[in-house]
């Protein structure tokens, strides 16, 4: 199969299953060393780029963040000729600098899930990889997309800590105090193993976070009950201001 080079991988989160701006579109449905990828990889054309786009809860968001193969995903799109991958996490904020219908470019991240396949190393006989991920997201992605935002004149939150939870279920709000007083600014359920087999895999990797909802008790309500239905309404006013975004990038690369 021979592919053009993919300039830029797109993974979608809650919200977030297809780039309405992707012309000339075409499917691929790639196997990997590690099975099926969450659903079929959508390549086109975007502002003169190859670029793919891959729904991280499968294109109807029927896989949980638990049970998501991310060792496929990645696979598959590395494997379609993906260097570069932006994330796109819907989140919950918990700083007050990243309220609902934010954009945050997260440069941290701590990982409170559990019992997810979350290294290369996992089969028998294959190599132990000890890579560095003290900066988990690639420094030159980040400061490509933060000269995207400046030339799309979109807000953009320039850091942020992501706490990785294990979901589906929404935080207790003592779960979310604990996070706060580690020091996280946003909390979801796919950041990690995400970040860091992209790094085994030598990736360059960003997430661009889109607050969905307070965190449990970080709004000024803290009685509030996140519904599923506002949770899609601010993604879908977070994400117009996401193509400006990734049309400078493209520009730019």
């Amino acid at each position: 199969m021979n592919l053009p080079r993919i300039d830029l991988a797109l993974i979608g989160g809650t919200g977030v299953y297809r780039l309405a701006e992707l012309e000339n579109v075409t499917t691929h449905h790639p196997q990997t060393a590690y099975g099926a990828p969450s659903g079929p990889v959508r390549i086109g054309q975007w502002a003169g780029r190859q670029v793919a786009f891959l729904a991280r809860h499968g294109e109807g968001h029927s896989i949980p963040p638990h049970k998501i193969n991310y060792r496929a995903n990645l696979a598959a799109l590395q494997a379609l000729g993906a260097t570069r991958v932006l994330a796109l996490n819907t989140v919950g904020g918990i700083s007050a600098s990243c309220q609902p219908r934010a954009l945050v470019l997260a440069d941290q991240i701590i990982d409170y899930t559990w019992g997810r396949i979350s290294t290369l190393c996992e089969e028998p006989g294959s190599e132990v990889l000890h890579v560095d991920f003290g900066e988990p997201y690639s420094p030159e992605l980040r400061r490509r997309l933060k000269v995207a935002a400046e030339t799309a004149q979109v807000a953009l939150v320039e850091t942020g800590c992501y706490g990785a939870t294990q979901g589906p279920r929404l935080e207790t709000r003592a779960e979310i105090a604990r996070m706060r007083r580690d020091g996280c600014d946003l909390v979801g359920m796919t950041g990690m193993p995400e970040a860091a087999l992209a790094r085994e895999l030598g990736l360059d990797y960003a997430c661009l976070a889109i607050v969905a909802n307070w965190a449990a008790g970080a709004g000024p309500d803290p009685d509030e009950v996140i519904t599923l239905e506002d949770v899609l309404a601010n993604v879908d006013i977070a994400m117009q201001q996401v193509p400006g975004v990734v049309r400078a990038l493209l520009e730019a690369l």
